[in-house]
């Protein structure tokens, strides 16, 4: 089992494609066998090459209440009682209004929206 550190695109593009492979067999590979510790290691060599060279920045907080919305099935009616009246819910919505901190916190504590992805 020859597993090298990925220093460049085309070797993170074949680490992707053969955790793909490993992961499409049947069955899916158990840990501690030499295919899933083979798994385990490209798996963490991607995620330190993702890390270092694509780091994740976090969700936008407009985004992350419309993505919370849709994965809920919520409309602007729901977000009423923790932003304000529909005209107020639409205008933060639009950008046009900034979160306050007690429509921050309510928003944490209604929808599980971290709080410092609502603050950022």
């Amino acid at each position: 089992m020859e597993v090298r550190p990925i220093h460049t695109d085309a070797d993170y593009r074949a680490a992707l494609r053969e955790i793909s492979v490993l992961m499409d067999t049947e069955p899916e590979p158990e840990p501690g066998t030499p295919i899933g510790d083979r798994l385990d290691i490209l798996a963490t060599l991607v995620q330190a090459y993702e890390s270092k060279h694509a780091p994740m920045q976090p969700p936008d907080p407009v985004e992350a209440i419309k993505f919370r919305m849709e994965q809920d099935g919520l409309t602007v009616k729901d977000l009423e009682p923790l932003i304000g009246k529909s005209n107020r819910v639409y205008e933060v919505l639009n950008r046009k209004r900034p979160l306050t901190l007690a429509m921050i916190r309510r928003l944490h504590h209604s929808l599980g929206i971290p709080a410092n992805v609502l603050i950022s």
